[in-house]
């Protein structure tokens, strides 16, 4: 048994946006040369997640403003009140409840070198309170 991990930094332009990560989930599955295994993908953030969707803008953003409907901004979030390490206070009390409803992983097997998926499925980091820079971690378990 093998083990391969990598962590990603991504610098995020907005405050909500959706990241097409699947091509680089792809290559590094390739370039560790597992041919049997799993592979693990997770956000190390609270105010971000990982979703699986198909890759269409339209659906990119049909998530995006289900996000803003179900969770919207002016609700009084008991959490809101808690203060930044700067002293200010916490605006981003939507974004973490956002990120719950998301999920912060995914994971897939890996048969014969290659991510087991369906031909639309498209792995997404998204960034709920940004722009900023972010980091997701990767870790494949396999032969």
């Amino acid at each position: 048994m093998k083990t391969f991990s990598k962590e990603i930094i991504l610098l995020t332009n907005r405050e909500t946006e959706i990241i097409n990560i699947t091509d680089t989930v792809h290559q590094f599955v390739e370039d560790c040369g597992v041919s049997s295994g799993l592979i693990f993908v997770m956000s190390m953030h609270t105010t971000t997640g990982i979703t699986v969707n198909e890759g269409l803008p339209d659906i990119e953003q049909d998530i995006k403003d289900f996000l803003l409907k179900i969770v919207p901004e002016d609700h009084p979030y008991k959490h809101a009140r808690y203060l930044h390490s700067d002293g200010q206070m916490a605006i981003n009390a939507p974004c973490h409840l956002r990120s719950a409803l998301l999920g912060f992983e995914v994971y897939f097997p890996i048969e014969d070198g290659k991510i087991y998926c369906g031909t639309r499925q498209t792995i997404y980091f998204v960034e709920l309170d940004g722009p900023v820079e972010r980091r997701y971690f990767m870790k494949i378990i396999g032969e």
